[in-house]
């Protein structure tokens, strides 16, 4: 009996033999946990190597199992945690160096961790066997499982307690020593995203515990945070100010537009005097137009129209000289008074000419007046 040519193709395996050919191999299967650590730690996929969950349990029951351990992690608490000395010196190079340095306890190497908890220390050994820790467990030991994660080099662990912290488990409790621990555990994104949250919401932070302990322990950064916070509501009243501003100089550019509008077209009630005003016209688009004209009207019709003897008049003078400093051609122009207030312009004194020039550039910045017909588009004081 022929041996079947094991270089052809399937096809031709079932013209020879008459068996259907085998379904193709089942994909390898990730676990959640090595699938989240792959897309999101960026960690390079070899064509002929995968992390399944056959290996994420085999590396979890060496871990929980300590089997042939080597090394005993000592805590505060008096707890042990069992650990294998060639994974967690390939894992950590300052276990490594400390492995050199450790007492030996009949087969047992000790290595000391002080000032966290027994039980951050042992999520913090399982996630060097298999990369993986519990959602609860990260929520509640974050904070030792970010210092660890510094001061042992672990880099991967370190990025995923700063995005937990970043994603939720930072509050207004939390904040001030969450951002100290930042500054000292190297981690600038994180203490940025603190520093932005104390300054916006400094009320509420300053009256924490958080923020007690720190100005006993650390003044210093207490006083650059109230250098910070003053810094921002100067800047919050700042933009304020020219938001403000910005609106009158707005307002003042409608009041021009609506003042050469009722001079040339007519509006209402008011309109040039060689021209009949048509009553049935559509409604006016000027928002300022029905208000200038009651203050047009007032200005005809008052026998105080000197400046300064009405407040209403003295009005209307500024704005009949800040048109003649925005008209681009008097010689045309049907607002009244125009000519004259650009030939007194020469003879105004050097600050009211430059005070004048100032308004004048900033409603002119303020907003694009080229297309309006009786303005310049560039003042040149």
């Amino acid at each position: 009996m022929g041996g079947i040519d094991t270089n052809s193709n399937d096809t031709l395996i079932i013209a020879r033999t008459g068996l259907p050919a085998a379904p193709p191999l089942p994909g390898p299967t990730l676990t959640k946990c090595a699938r989240k650590r792959l897309q999101t730690e960026g960690v390079p996929q070899r064509g002929n190597c995968c992390i399944s969950t056959t290996a994420i349990d085999l590396w979890e029951r060496l871990f929980d199992e300590g089997h042939k351990a080597d090394v005993q992690f000592h805590t505060d608490d008096g707890g042990v945690v069992y650990a294998h000395a060639c994974i967690i010196s390939m894992a950590s190079p300052v276990m490594k160096g400390m492995l050199k340095k450790s007492k030996q306890k009949g087969r047992y190497q000790i290595l000391s961790v002080g000032g966290v908890p027994h039980d951050a220390i042992r999520v913090f050994v399982r996630f060097l066997y298999s990369s993986c820790y519990e959602n609860q467990d990260m929520a509640d030991l974050v904070v030792p499982l970010l210092v660890l994660s510094h001061s042992f080099v672990v880099p991967q662990l370190k990025q995923i307690c700063e995005q937990q912290l970043e994603q939720g488990l930072l509050n207004m409790e939390n904040v001030i020593d969450i951002f100290q621990l930042a500054l000292l555990c190297d981690a600038p994104r994180l203490s940025f995203i603190c520093h932005r949250m104390i300054v916006k919401n400094f009320k509420d932070v300053s009256e924490t515990e958080g923020w007690a302990a720190m100005k006993q322990s650390h003044p210093f950064l207490e006083k650059e945070l109230l250098e910070c916070v003053g810094h921002e509501e100067n800047q919050t009243k700042e933009r304020i100010r020219r938001k403000n501003e910005r609106k009158i100089y707005l307002q003042l550019y409608e009041a021009m537009e609506a003042l050469v509008h009722i001079c040339r077209d007519g509006c209402r009630t008011i309109g040039p005097h060689d021209k009949v005003f048509k009553k049935d016209q559509p409604p006016c688009s000027f928002e300022a137009c029905k208000g200038l004209e009651l203050l047009i009207r007032h200005f005809a019709g008052c026998k105080l129209r000197v400046p300064g003897g009405c407040i209403h008049c003295k009005r209307m003078w500024q704005l009949l000289e800040l048109h003649s400093r925005l008209c681009s051609d008097s010689d045309v122009c049907r607002v009244p008074l125009c000519r004259n207030f650009k030939d007194r312009i020469n003879q105004q004194n050097k600050k009211d000419k430059t005070k004048w020039g100032i308004l004048a550039r900033k409603i002119l910045r303020t907003k694009t007046i080229g297309v309006a017909p009786f303005f310049t588009s560039v003042y040149g004081s």
